[in-house]
């Protein structure tokens, strides 16, 4: 709700479970909120969001955050080394295999001892998508991005980001740059005023 008003309004979409999933559409639209309905950091306050055929109140919320991973605006780094980061999502995590996460994401192994906090913005996004890949995820909600970063960065992060989804891994990714959807995504979602305009394939 926003000022006594729903923020989302009449939705009734499925999205696919294959490929990168793009929700765009004007500032205020309520595309953020689509996304966080996805792994429960919103709860609707009416109808019923589904995972896999499964209501997402039926599902253990953290159990659901291991399978729908998140990654915001802004890269959130936790204090102490990108280990410790990533073993937020997987504490069980050795030195080898966080070494392996980062090459996954294109950092250098080597960082795997690096503060967090000294990172750059597109080394720090890169390290928070790994610490979502650690748990395994079937699906990363991503909103924004690569807003706040350089275009070397972007362009780094939407490699990983089709990488990814050529790996099998479905991703759904906020934009409101035209380019970068024309770019990335296998299905368009437009979101106006809370409500879906219009479901595209660029298939």
């Amino acid at each position: 709700m926003l000022d006594g008003r729903p923020v989302l309004r009449g939705i009734d979409l499925e999205l696919p479970g294959t490929g990168l999933v793009a929700l765009v559409g004007p500032s205020g639209s309520g595309k953020s909120s689509l996304l966080r309905l996805c792994n429960r950091l919103e709860v609707p306050t009416s109808g019923t969001v589904t995972f896999r055929g499964t209501p997402l109140d039926h599902l253990d919320p953290l159990e659901l955050r291991r399978r729908v991973g998140m990654v915001f605006q802004r890269p959130t780094p936790f204090a102490g080394d990108v280990l410790a980061n990533l073993r937020v999502a997987d504490p069980t995590i050795d030195v080898g295999a966080a070494a392996r996460l980062c090459e996954r994401v294109a950092l250098d192994a080597e960082l795997v001892d690096r503060d967090a906090a000294t990172l750059s913005g597109g080394e720090a996004q890169r390290m928070c998508i790994a610490r979502s890949l650690a748990t395994g995820p079937e699906v990363i909600l991503m909103d924004e991005p690569t807003s706040s970063l350089d275009p070397e960065s972007r362009d780094a992060v939407e490699a990983l980001a089709t990488g990814l989804v050529a790996a099998g891994l479905t991703i759904v990714w906020v934009s409101h740059d035209p380019d970068q959807v024309a770019r990335l995504a296998d299905v368009v979602v437009r979101i106006e005023d809370g409500r879906v305009a219009g479901v595209e394939s660029t298939s």
